[in-house]
């Protein structure tokens, strides 16, 4: 080994060994840093709307002795079905089928056999959405009247809730906010920086069961009352103390 490159050895040996002290002292030091004190609050922000876009689910059951028969039943009522809805107003891209099914029907025998077919069954349901509440009620008259005797579950929704999200997110935070000041206030100290925010909750629509009508229709619109919605969102801030 040359002497010029045992020199740049030994020069570099020496500047680690004279950092190596100096590292140690800073991880000692590190590990003696008090852990900071935070404060960690919930809080909770509502908001109340009115809905403006209403769904339900309609549709026809259909039996008869044979598939092929079960099937024209059932074709030619959801067809009148469908066009009640175009009659009322209801946009086509808002009709939507979400159930369509061809089953046999099954009689059971007293004498141990295995059961026997006895007919058909065809079940044709479609998911209808209404930006006019004022309308549900009409809606579900005409739906009865044409031949619908299925009708599911009536959803009260906001077509656009982001805005109302948004407001509750800040009077959850102005919630967490007070809460904190007070809790701080109270312990002699103060609020520093935010450290975390979670959010939690959400806006769910609204669903209620579907009225019980006659199949002849009703002789007026069903009385439905659309309500509020709640638009509800909860935060967990985490502050340091100072």
């Amino acid at each position: 080994m040359s002497q010029r490159l045992r020199k740049t050895l030994f020069s570099l040996l020496a500047v680690l060994f004279a950092a190596a002290p100096i590292a140690g002292q800073a991880a000692l030091a590190d590990d003696h840093e008090p852990p900071k004190r935070t404060i960690t609050i919930n809080g909770k922000g509502s908001v109340k709307a009115a809905p403006d876009k209403v769904s339900v689910s309609a549709g026809v059951e259909t039996q008869a002795p044979t598939a092929k028969e079960a099937l024209a039943r059932n074709t030619d009522a959801m067809t009148k079905v469908v066009e009640a809805l175009k009659d009322a107003g209801i946009d086509p891209k808002d009709i939507q089928t979400t159930t369509f099914n061809v089953s046999p029907r099954y009689e059971n025998r007293d004498d141990g056999k295995p059961a026997r077919i006895v007919g058909y069954s065809v079940i044709n349901s479609v998911f209808v959405t209404s930006h006019d509440i004022g309308k549900l009620g009409a809606i579900l008259d005409q739906l009865v009247s044409a031949g619908a005797n299925s009708i599911g579950g009536i959803s009260f929704d906001i077509d656009k809730p982001e805005d109302k999200q948004n407001d509750a997110r800040k009077a959850a935070m102005a919630d967490a906010i007070a809460k904190a000041k007070l809790y701080v206030e109270a312990a002699g100290a103060e609020l520093g920086p935010v450290m975390t925010i979670t959010e939690q909750g959400g806006y769910v629509p609204r669903t209620m069961a579907a009225p019980m009508m006659e199949a002849s229709g009703a002789a007026k619109p069903v009385p439905i009352e659309a309500g509020t919605e709640s638009v509800d969102i909860e935060v967990q801030v985490t502050w340091e103390l100072e």
